[in-house]
């Protein structure tokens, strides 16, 4: 028999499940989740208060399943943690644990590779694989905090893969992360990033729930946008755009907009000014990023240009920063690590 692994389960779908296939009081559910996501015990035998008939039908049908740390590579400089995790099947993925002087982040990933192949991002190279299982999604954070000891107060769907790609999956995990009962993380202090994919921008929106929106834009135009996200070629830019608004009309919630920036491309004071019209009336918060080391060899703008770029969004009213880097002297950007170990394994 195959044991299923509880993590897969949001709070009332595991009351249920134990109730009606164990007899398993529904109290009891209480007691193993806050085992699991409070205390941080994997294993069913150490669940004191939990019946020793209880204990048993549990390790007779369940498995608490967390990734297995196959690499962990720690910034000397600011203490940012890399992970590189093997799944049940061997498959490989990645997740960063990043500091703060006022809140701890978990970058986590929801694809084995990804599907969307953009020319700055080592994990699109790497290719495709499957969608990750809710337990896999949720298995990365409680690894981390598993590593550390410690509880972990911000979550960013950021790493590898397309979190709108595995939306079921995604959201499942967020009830989970979110649920009072399971890891009670306040749903303001957990981000969805994406490149853009308008339907499922409005489907978030429709779940009118509290957490943030988070859109990779990276380019002021389609021409632009074409050269190094494909998938502007199925969803360009005024449809990305134009999906945000609506997420803001029914949500009233600000969007960030995440801008790599790249010496020669989309760094100019032209583009700045297309993006202060891109987001006319609108409510947003614009992360610009000098880009990481890529697969594509594109350059980091000078200071110079940075600076520039920054000050006509902000003197336009638009606020934005430069993301502080983080893990510089390290593999922390997505998917260096897992595109690194493939290529030893071939």
């Amino acid at each position: 028999m195959v044991l299923k692994n509880i993590l897969d389960f949001d709070y009332e779908g595991l009351q249920n499940y134990l109730t009606e296939n164990f007899g398993i009081e529904k109290y009891r559910t209480d007691q193993i989740c806050d085992w699991i996501y409070k205390k941080r015990i994997f294993n069913f035998d150490d669940m004191s208060n939990l019946s020793k008939e209880t204990r048993k039908t549990l390790k007779e049908n369940f498995i608490i399943l967390l990734p297995d740390i196959v690499q962990k590579e720690i910034s000397k400089i600011d203490g940012t943690t890399k992970y590189l995790f093997e799944l049940a099947d061997g498959n490989l993925i990645e997740s960063v644990l990043i500091y703060y002087p006022s809140r701890t982040i978990a970058c986590i990933s929801t694809q084995v590779g990804c599907p969307l192949k953009c020319k700055f991002c080592s994990t699109g190279k790497s290719g495709f694989v499957r969608n990750l299982t809710v337990g896999e999604i949720v298995g990365q954070f409680l690894a981390m905090e598993k590593d550390n000891n410690i509880n972990i107060n911000n979550l960013v769907y950021m790493g590898m893969g397309e979190p709108l790609l595995n939306f079921g999956n995604v959201i499942q995990s967020v009830n989970i992360f979110n649920d009072p009962k399971m890891k009670k993380l306040g749903a303001r202090h957990i981000t969805i990033s994406t490149v853009g994919i308008p339907k499922m921008i409005e489907e978030l929106a429709n779940l009118n729930k509290e957490i943030r929106l988070s859109v990779s834009l990276h380019a002021t135009t389609n021409l632009q946008r074409d050269k190094i996200m494909p998938i502007n070629h199925a969803y360009p830019l005024e449809e990305v755009i134009q999906a945000c608004r609506i997420y803001q009309e029914k949500t009233n919630k600000r969007v960030t907009f995440e801008y790599i920036l790249i010496k020669g491309f989309n760094d100019s004071t032209e583009d700045a000014l297309r993006l202060v019209d891109i987001f006319k009336d609108m409510k947003v918060m614009v992360n610009l990023i000098p880009v990481n080391p890529n697969p594509a060899g594109f350059e980091k703008p000078s200071k110079k240009f940075v600076d520039n770029f920054l000050d006509v969004l902000v003197k336009k009213g638009i606020d934005a920063v430069v993301r502080a880097e983080k893990g510089s002297d390290i593999s922390a950007a997505c998917g260096q690590l897992r595109l690194r170990r493939l290529s030893d394994l071939s």
